[in-house]
């Protein structure tokens, strides 16, 4: 059965247990797309005073979809 962790772990959308800072989301968003965490976590703060308050929806909605590694 194909469930959606499952096609997220497949696809390389999974939290790292290593270099966490929070819930593992950038990390695991950095490793997915070849970036360095910092970089990510960076892009993920400049998006949020673009469009302020998306991170509080995006951030803990990944963290619960997402599987941990």
């Amino acid at each position: 059965m194909n469930t959606f962790s499952g096609s997220m772990t497949r696809q390389g959308l999974v939290r790292p247990r290593e270099g966490r800072v929070l819930g593992g989301v950038c990390a695991g968003l950095a490793r997915r797309f070849g970036l360095d965490p910092w970089v990510a976590r960076l892009l993920f703060m400049l998006i949020l005073f673009i469009i302020p308050g998306s991170q509080l929806l995006v951030y803990p909605l990944l963290w619960i979809l997402m599987p941990s590694a």
